[in-house]
């Protein structure tokens, strides 16, 4: 008995690792091409001990931790413009390294002519490595590129540890090109984190060094 279960556990975890695999060859990414993520490191070695320190934590596992990003591109235009939904799915692909999905209406609502199930927009759910390559590259190369950017607003947190900003171009990540976008759209980035409270997430983000405005 306990060597069927032993081989069920076996089997589930090689169909895991398969979609893994495939999940990644499909986004052009082999193991082993990239160095593990900076943010990783500096989470483990620099962030968890100085959060330990300073809240009084009695474990290393009790230290908040960001634990997905969602990212997502409303489009209207889309009801009526069949070309700005393949423009916007190539451009969060291009900018996430993952590719994302379409979300559809889930009413209709006669007063802005959408039905049930049409397209109006794109989003993409980052974890694990891919989610810590993006938060690098937002903190420290998309964010200061913002026309004249002055910091990020402390009003993004919703009161559970979960932090949102919008982004009003697509083209502050370097990977865009200017000159192969249909026109700018912006886009809402969403960080997930497992605090319970807003004191500790922004304590968490602060040693990311997320440029808030400094009150």
């Amino acid at each position: 008995m306990a060597t069927d279960q032993q081989e069920r556990t076996n089997q589930g975890e090689g169909r895991r690792q398969r979609r893994r695999q495939e999940e990644d060859a499909s986004n052009g990414a082999q193991p082993g091409d990239l160095p593990p993520p900076a943010f990783k490191l500096r989470f483990r070695d620099e962030i968890v001990p100085a959060m330990v320190s300073e809240f009084g934590y009695t474990s290393p596992m009790q230290v908040p931790r960001v634990t997905k990003i969602n990212l997502n591109i409303g489009l209207g235009e889309a009801l009526t413009n069949g070309r700005a939904m393949e423009s916007a799915v190539r451009d969060l692909t291009t900018i996430s390294g993952q590719k994302p999905v379409i979300t559809r209406a889930r009413r209709s609502i006669a007063g802005f002519k959408v039905r049930e199930g049409n397209p109006i927009g794109t989003a993409v759910t980052l974890r694990g490595d891919r989610m810590y390559y993006f938060l690098e590259r937002l903190i420290i190369t998309a964010l200061p590129r913002i026309r004249d950017f002055r910091g990020i607003s402390r009003n993004g947190f919703d009161g559970r540890g979960n932090f949102s900003l919008g982004l009003r171009e697509q083209i502050v990540f370097p990977e865009i090109d200017y000159n192969s976008i249909d026109r700018l759209r912006g886009l809402q980035v969403t960080i997930t984190t497992s605090s319970p409270n807003d004191a500790e997430a922004t304590r968490l983000l602060e040693h990311f060094e997320m440029p808030f405005v400094r009150q």
